[in-house]
């Protein structure tokens, strides 16, 4: 991989790199995580609070499910992006009634409308913390006003960390809670809850985590 002078990846690669290593992952996500109970019960949360058909954005979408897949359910109009083709082909096998787009999250653009609704479970964590305000920048514009805002990351003081992730190596990123708190109204937007769940895969090649949920909505004032 080309590096910079700081040291780090370039973008491109770091991306191509991520977009492979997802790629050979595909299915087999599903089966490290096959209990998603703190990503569908914020789905609940923010079904419970949107308008029958309010368009959502699922931003780092994976294989669909459960998100994408249980706001379709709930009538809402749901767009998926990701990086990864493989994860855009089993979302577009497993949720034929949402929209997916081939996608980096850092390089959401106007084109894609606002939405009522983002949502982002467990993607922003493939970023380095130095893109991480900008794409949170982008996320608030991409709301309505008073949209809501649903982050989820594992908690960890990680930046752009190396570690191989179900055989495939890839780059990862985590905050401390409170960083992560800052962070999100830094971009303009109001925490309205932050809940975090112990979680075990049922990989034994990964750690046991602590998710953090936050639960967010675009700051009126902004």
């Amino acid at each position: 991989m080309t590096q910079n002078p700081d040291g780090r990846h370039s973008r491109a690669d770091r991306q191509a790199a991520q977009a492979w290593a997802f790629d050979r992952i595909g299915e087999h996500y599903g089966e490290a995580f096959p209990h998603k109970d703190g990503q569908v019960a914020a789905g609940e949360w923010l079904i419970e609070r949107l308008v029958p058909g309010s368009r959502v954005l699922d931003a780092g979408c994976g294989t669909g499910m459960p998100t994408a897949r249980q706001l379709a359910d709930a009538g809402h109009k749901v767009t998926g992006v990701d990086i990864s083709h493989e994860m855009l082909r089993l979302a577009r096998q497993d949720v034929p009634d949402a929209e997916f787009h081939h996608l980096d999250i850092a390089d959401l653009d106007p084109t894609l409308g606002d939405f009522a609704a983002v949502v982002a479970f467990f993607s922003l964590l493939m970023l380095p913390r130095a893109e991480i305000p900008s794409v949170l920048e982008k996320i608030h514009r991409r709301l309505e006003p008073e949209g809501y805002f649903l982050l989820s990351m594992v908690e960890a003081d990680l930046d752009d960390t190396p570690i191989h992730f179900l055989g495939s190596p890839v780059r990862v990123t985590g905050y401390i809670r409170g960083e992560l708190e800052e962070l999100v109204t830094a971009a303009g937007f109001e925490l309205l809850d932050l809940r975090h769940l112990s979680y075990a895969p049922a990989s034994t090649e990964l750690e046991p985590e602590v998710q953090l949920f936050l639960f967010c909505r675009r700051d009126g004032r902004r």
